[in-house]
């Protein structure tokens, strides 16, 4: 515990609070315990006394955040010509936010850095000072089927430049924390030293209603991740009006990440506010004064200012004075200020920063921006508003270059010393960002013994869930590569049977573990350790993701290839966390994503809720997702054998592929020979019985397909075909940009009779290659609600069961014959 100081005076403030205690109860004691551990008074955390030396030359600093602010501004009122648009007021807001950490702390090669997503313009204005982006590259801003700039961050568009996607609101702060717990893994287990990186994150104060921006806030804390830092730009305003017009965001902000144990930073007020915050009836009414009315505040006159927020006051300023200081004088305009902030951010230690930066949105671009409800919505500037903004900020544009229609670009030159600072601050830093630098680093081809074993086949039941585990258990056990897979599950590793990891591969804390576990003297006991390799997230799906994202990017955000799975119930995966399996995408990202305990009937009892029908049709509109729905231990070995070589062989691709796997156990045949390009092509014949119709079956369905052939034949005398299909969308793809004949047609190529599709599906996700069927087609599935029950009566309910499928493909015979 820290020294007492002051004894005495603490004696005086405990017995005041059992006074409150006795006479209130100790609900009120405690209210005002939270109340002062969790909000700090309504000023700069820093004070303009203890700010340490800027480090640069503020002079050429303001001039080059002076030119970015322009040619972001010229930049998107060039393209609203064509109706493109653009967000103008974000990153006239920012400004300095970004200008001072380009300048003096975002350190490339080593530094993630989140990009607030509507600030692009800015971004792409600063790489332009820099040299790395031309006038033409500016003017193609939103006009990418031209080779132009994406609107935000998007790493798929422009792989050389954006690192992480951030315009998904939420899903930046979110990957953020898990990217510094990432780069802890990564030291903590040995592959990297990271020790010396760190993570900062733009984010905008109305995006922290997004819950995903405050989701695993406790997380950072609890596991200490100092290498993390928020910088909130508290402008008061979201997409329409104030973002708490009746209370204040800033104080709200600050009890969320005290209470959650962040360190917080609050940099609201200019230098000019210094003579009269020594008032602590100001300060007071600073701390009360809602949102909506601080906004008006800003866009108002210096009387109304007066009367309204200084009444009763002795302020020794014009009305004028007052104005300039209450409509815009604030830390995020100053970069001394910021300064101050972030480096009283990087001297924190034990736990991750939070700095709290108050701005104008819409700064610097005139008074029918500043501060305006409708600015996020405003798209371009006037000729008048631009003559208004080049006085302002100072630049050389003479009268003439502004009597066209389209504003210039205005850059000092190569030589300038504008460039030539902007070019060296970078070069101590370590280079130019933002930057996405992949340096091709193939991964070892496994062992083949692994594979092997799930083609052999197993007389004893075995759920392809469980198939996967074992695969995957086994390749950890590479000497090469093992070490490389990264295991995440949200806290059901038991019921996917992965608790045989727990005590060899173990489960990751940067704690290790301080506590005796229960089941200690057991052969799988519960083990957790400083380089455990398990990230066992807890109910978190969507920190899982994060997780996996992190891991999934690793070979380009740190050179260093990591092969992540994610394993999870399907039904929790596409529908609750799709937004980020784009964003893993648009990153991207690399690895496995295993829905387990997939399908709409092979839950038993869990009802609608958990029974999916639907993840493999969510994940086959994703570009980069290749979804399979294996039946076999052998198919599931195959598939990732080959997503092995796709992924981390000499020639990696930017896909990650997602496989349905089932919880019901049933004998498992051996690998038949010839079937590979088949089963990772999308289809393949496992069964021939006469082809007088033809049974196509994915995932678990094919045994409800082997069970129909053996009554069609015995009961029916008809014989018919089995197909194993691996992956509908595979196929659907196949045929929608083959330039020949698509192989779902090369497959049934020489066959006749009609196809009747099965799955545990809905019956969209086989109708996806209906199209390519030049016969009689009938689909089989599992479409609406889930229903608790066993596994027989839910699959008569929804006539997918052997006996239904055998009356489908009489009706189909029978139908054809007519």
């Amino acid at each position: 515990m820290e020294e007492d100081l002051d004894p005495q005076e603490t004696a005086e403030w405990l017995e005041s609070l059992e006074a409150v205690r006795r006479a209130a109860g100790p609900e009120r004691a405690d209210y005002l315990l939270k109340r002062l551990a969790t909000t700090t008074r309504y000023i700069n955390t820093v004070p303009t006394s203890e700010e340490p030396g800027y480090p640069g030359d503020l002079e050429l600093e303001e001039r080059i955040a002076a030119y970015d602010r322009w040619n972001a501004a010229a930049m998107i009122t060039r393209g609203s010509r064509l109706g493109l648009g653009g967000h103008l007021a974000t990153y006239a807001s920012a400004a300095w936010l970004y200008e001072v950490g380009f300048n003096h702390f975002f350190h490339a090669g080593r530094d993630q850095v989140y990009f607030q997503g509507h600030a692009s313009p800015g971004i792409y204005a600063r790489a332009f000072l820099e040299g790395r982006l031309s006038e033409p590259q500016l003017d193609l801003f939103r006009r990418e089927p031209e080779g132009g700039l994406p609107s935000y961050p998007h790493p798929r568009s422009m792989p050389d430049f954006w690192q992480f996607p951030t315009v998904s609101m939420g899903i930046g702060p979110l990957n953020a924390v898990y990217q510094a717990r990432f780069n802890r893994y990564l030291h903590n287990r040995g592959i990297k030293d990271t020790s010396q990186s760190h993570v900062w994150a733009f984010l905008g104060d109305g995006e922290m209603d997004e819950p995903e921006s405050t989701a695993a806030l406790t997380l950072a804390a609890r596991e200490g991740l100092d290498n993390l830092t928020f910088v909130i730009n508290c402008n008061l305003q979201r997409l329409d009006g104030p973002v708490r017009g009746n209370t204040r965001i800033v104080q709200e902000l600050e009890s969320v990440f005290r209470g959650s144990g962040w360190h917080v930073v609050k940099a609201l007020w200019g230098r000019e506010w210094d003579e009269l915050l020594g008032s602590d009836e100001l300060v007071a009414r600073l701390g009360e004064v809602p949102d909506g009315q601080f906004q008006t505040f800003a866009a108002s006159t210096g009387s109304y200012i007066r009367e309204r927020l200084f009444q009763g006051l002795d302020v020794p300023y014009s009305d004028e004075h007052l104005q300039r200081v209450v409509g815009g004088s604030r830390a995020g305009h100053e970069p001394r200020k910021v300064y101050a902030a972030y480096r009283k951010a990087m001297d924190n230690r034990g736990a991750p920063t939070v700095i709290l930066v108050q701005t104008v949105k819409g700064w610097t671009l005139g008074a029918g921006i500043e501060a305006r409800n409708a600015n996020h919505q405003m798209k371009k500037l006037t000729k008048d508003e631009f003559r208004a903004l080049r006085d302002r900020l100072g630049l050389p544009v003479p009268d003439e270059a502004l009597d066209g229609d389209l504003p210039p670009y205005v850059h000092p030159g190569p030589d300038s010393p504008e460039a030539r600072y902007a070019a060296e601050r970078r070069r101590e830093l370590g280079g130019p960002l933002p930057r996405r630098t992949v340096s091709p680093r193939p991964l070892p081809t496994p062992d083949e013994a692994p594979f092997r074993a799930l083609e052999k086949g197993s007389k004893q039941p075995v759920a392809t869930t469980m198939a996967f585990v074992r695969l995957a258990k086994d390749l950890m056990k590479e000497p090469e590569t093992g070490r490389r897979w990264v295991p995440i599950v949200p806290d059901e590793a038991r019921t996917f049977g992965m608790e045989s990891l727990f005590p060899t591969a173990k489960i990751y804390s940067p704690l290790g573990q301080r506590y005796e576990s229960v089941d200690r003297d057991l052969l799988l006991a519960y083990k957790e350790a400083t380089d455990g390799q398990i990230l066992l997230e807890g109910i978190t799906e969507a920190g899982s993701m994060a997780s996996f994202t992190a891991a999934a990017s690793s070979y380009a955000t740190h050179g260093e290839p990591m092969i992540p799975f994610y394993i999870f119930y399907s039904m929790f995966g596409w529908q609750r966390t799709g937004d980020q399996m784009w964003a893993l995408a648009d990153q991207l990202g690399r690895g496995f994503l295993i829905g387990a305990t997939a399908g709409r009937t092979t839950m038993t009892g869990e009802g609608l809720q958990h029974a999916d029908g639907h993840s493999q049709l969510l994940a086959s509109a994703n570009p980069a997702c290749l979804a399979y729905d294996p039946a076999f231990a052998y198919e599931v070995g195959t598939i990732v054998r080959e997503g092995l070589r796709r992924m981390y062989g000499p020639a990696a691709e930017d896909v990650f592929y997602y496989l349905t796997v089932y919880n019901e156990p049933m004998p498992q045949p051996a690998m038949p020979e010839g079937v590979e390009e088949g089963i990772l092509r999308g289809i393949y014949r496992f069964s021939d019985g006469g082809g007088q119709a033809h049974l196509l079956a994915s995932g678990t369905a094919i045994h409800w397909a082997l069970e129909a052939q053996r009554l069609l034949r015995e009961e029916y005398g008809l014989g018919v075909d089995v197909w194993s299909v691996t992956s509908w969308s595979e196929l659907r793809r196949d045929a929608m940009t083959a330039t020949g004949v698509p192989y779902i047609r090369q497959a049934l190529a020489g066959t006749s009779g009609p196809v009747i599709a099965v799955s545990d599906w809905m019956r969209a996700v086989p109708d996806q290659i209906s199209p390519w069927i030049d016969r009689p087609w009938t689909s089989l599935g599992t479409d609406g609600f889930g229903l608790s029950g066993t596994r027989e009566a839910v699959r008569r309910h929804f006539g997918v069961d052997p006996r239904s499928i055998t009356e489908a493909v009489l009706k189909a015979v029978e139908t054809g014959r007519d």
